[in-house]
């Protein structure tokens, strides 16, 4: 199967001939790839599963080749416990199409999914959208942020901007470029899966804020229960 030039990461390799539930993870870019890596381990707790991430190189490519990646894991499922998850950033798109969209290429593929289960409840997909970009989940828990850039006024969660995560607007990739460089952090550019990495290093899942964090945790946790 391919995966983008990426390599998946086993987290757990020594139970990858356990019989363990595997979870794989197709996320659109490698910054998603870096926070995860830090997340998974705390949302997942000592369920037992496998998880892997493959990081594809942006949203465009991701949404091109879901279609066929879905149709080789129908095979897959079939004598496998593995299931997927896909998840997107909303960016500017209107997100119950996204979903729709999301949902269809997986119906196409014969694969069930959370919003559209078999009959005895179990799916095998599990489409995710942040709400409207990743930088909206470190919003969302604004001490991890802190710990992981002190600079940064111990009151912007008090700020109205800041106050919903998931309704920043202009893009929360951008609005976190503007408060981590007036901190003196970063000159012309953002370096996303540096930033990514160290601020998921200090986040709790459970005080999270964003709305769509917290789908996804839920949706992560049914996947591993």
């Amino acid at each position: 199967m391919e995966i983008c030039g990426w390599k998946g990461t086993w987290i757990r390799p020594a139970d990858m001939c356990s019989g363990h539930r595997q979870i794989h993870i197709l996320v659109e870019e490698p910054s998603a790839e870096a926070a995860l890596e830090n997340l998974l381990p705390r949302i997942c707790g000592d369920q037992a599963v496998n998880w892997s991430i493959y990081p594809f190189q942006g949203k465009h490519q991701l949404l091109a080749r879901l279609a066929d990646r879905l149709r080789g894991y129908a095979r897959r499922v079939k004598n496998e416990d593995i299931r997927v998850v896909v998840l997107i950033d909303k960016d500017q798109q209107e997100c119950h199409d996204l979903k729709q969209r999301l949902e269809l290429c997986a119906k196409r593929a014969g694969l069930s999914t959370k919003s559209a289960p078999e009959w005895n409840g179990n799916f095998a997909v599990l489409n995710r959208i942040a709400i409207e970009e990743l930088e909206a989940w470190f919003f969302g828990d604004l001490g991890a942020v802190r710990s992981a850039y002190p600079r940064v006024p111990a009151n912007l969660g008090g700020k109205k901007k800041f106050r919903d995560p998931d309704r920043i607007s202009g893009g929360t990739a951008e609005a976190l470029f503007r408060v981590l460089k007036r901190a003196s952090y970063f000159g012309d550019y953002l370096p996303k899966i540096e930033v990514a990495r160290a601020i998921s290093q200090h986040m709790d899942p459970a005080i999270n804020r964003s709305r769509s964090f917290q789908n996804f945790v839920q949706g992560i946790e049914s996947l591993a229960a």
